[in-house]
This record gives C-alpha cells, structure tokens and sequence, in this order.
C-alpha cells in the first residue's frame, strides 16, 4: 500500500491550522515510532484530541505500516471510533477502546501511545513490574500504574477499571499485555514512551545477566524524579529532544508531513 496513493483531495481535507499541526507531529510520532521498532505491524495505535473540537481524535487508517502513516492519511473518529471525516479509510474501533477510556477522562492526555514491544511486554509479564535499576527507570518512580489483564481489550466496561488503575500517572503498564504513555503534548507522550521502552529494554538486559540486582532506594529514587522534573519543565529539554526527535526523521524524509 503506498501513502501517496491515499492522500485525500485538498478540497475533503480544509482544516484548521491547529489540526493541520497536530495532524503532522502525529505522522510524525508514527515514523518515530517505526524508526525506533516500537511497532507491532499493523496493530497498536498512537491518537491525538483535534483541537477545538469535542470528542474528536485523529488515528491511524487500519492495516497501514506505520512506516507509510502521513498527515492526510489519519482519520478523524468520534470516542466510540466511528469515522467523522469522510474518510475511505478502515479504523479499527476495538483499538481504540483504551485510547477512548484515557481521553474522556484525562484531560491532560490530549496524546496516548500504546505499545506490544518485545521488551515491554516481558516487563508487563514480570510480578515486580518496573525496577528501580536505574536513572532512566527513576523517571517514573511513583508515575507508574499497573491494570491486570483481562483478555483483549474489547469490552467497553473494562475502561473504567483502566482509567482507575492509571490514576493521575503519565504512563500505564498493561499486565501481560504492553505500555501505554500519555501526555500533553506529541512532545511530552513521545518522551515518556521512548524512556519507558527504554527503561524496559535495560530491564531485560539486567536480569538477563544472571547477576545480582543492585535497586536504587527511595530517597535517591524520588530526587532522580524531581531532576527529570527540572530539566523537562523548567530547563526546555523536552522541547530539545523533540527537535531532535523530529531531525531523525526529517533526514530520512518530510513524506510524513504530506
């Protein structure tokens, strides 16, 4: 399936200039995402509020490669999934059933991102959760919440017990199953899944070693946490690595944007 050949006529895609940007840096999340093999083929799914307009979010066309996601390839769907815009493309509703919970009750997570990563996962299979191991992990010192697993998520009423078990956390270990990292903005979500995976992936190698596990205590763990804090709010590195980001990308190409 080639993005070009998708792209809707001008005239079905007047938009806003603040959708045409959330539009872009959500394409964008999706190329991030595939560069950094956090995919799952075709299942998975990153959604973004359009803004000023309620109850409506943008996703991925269903059965695409996230390597081909573009800006006018995204749908526009209601919080129960249905198509909005006019869109020929197929949504997978049942996918958002977890993004919908998150974004009618957290009204800060404007941007959700759900992940079935090889390591990720592991660590959702793991009675302990996310360790304590290292500065990476000690972002999420007491930002982690944990929902058991209950099959694929399907059922509707199972979002209530998911919005529960994530409380005011920006991000949501799913047991047996995979993350989930909120945020504010593309900016803010993309950094907290990137440095979940990440911390996962360390996870693995660690207690893959067979050697003992040193755990960093308490103390030294929320101090880490508040460090993140100054540097992401008040020192600007989370806009820095979003730029970043956002080069690693543009140097491959700027198809997403289209």
């Amino acid at each position: 399936m080639s993005a070009n050949a998708t792209r809707r006529p001008e005239t079905q895609m007047t938009m806003s200039p603040e959708e045409k940007q959330t539009r872009e840096e959500l394409a964008a999340c999706y190329r991030l995402a595939a560069l950094h093999k956090f995919t799952d083929l075709i299942y998975t799914h990153i959604t973004a509020r359009v803004p000023g307009e309620d109850g409506h979010f943008l996703i991925n066309p269903y059965g695409w490669r996230w390597e081909e996601i573009t800006a006018s390839s995204l749908v526009k769907i209601d919080v129960d999934g249905n198509k909005v815009d006019g869109s020929p493309q197929r949504v997978n509703p049942a996918g958002f059933t977890i993004h919908s919970a998150v974004h009618m009750n957290r009204h800060d997570a404007a941007w959700i991102m759900h992940t079935h990563t090889r390591a990720g996962v592991a660590v959702s299979c793991m009675e302990e959760g996310l360790l304590p191991l290292n500065q990476i992990s000690l972002q999420f010192h007491n930002r982690i919440g944990y929902h058991d697993f209950e099959g694929i998520a399907l059922d509707l009423e199972e979002r209530e017990r998911i919005v529960a078990d994530l409380g005011d956390h920006p991000v949501l270990m799913l047991r047996n199953h995979g993350l989930i990292a909120t945020g504010r903005s593309a900016a803010e979500m993309f950094n907290n899944i990137f440095y979940l995976e990440r911390a996962c992936e360390i996870q693995i190698a660690a207690t893959s070693s067979g050697q003992a596990l040193r755990m960093v205590d308490d103390e030294i763990a929320a101090r880490v946490h508040q460090q993140y804090v100054q540097m992401n709010e008040e020192d600007g590195d989370l806009e820095l690595e979003w730029q970043a980001h956002l080069r690693s990308i543009e140097g491959i190409g700027t198809d997403f944007r289209a």
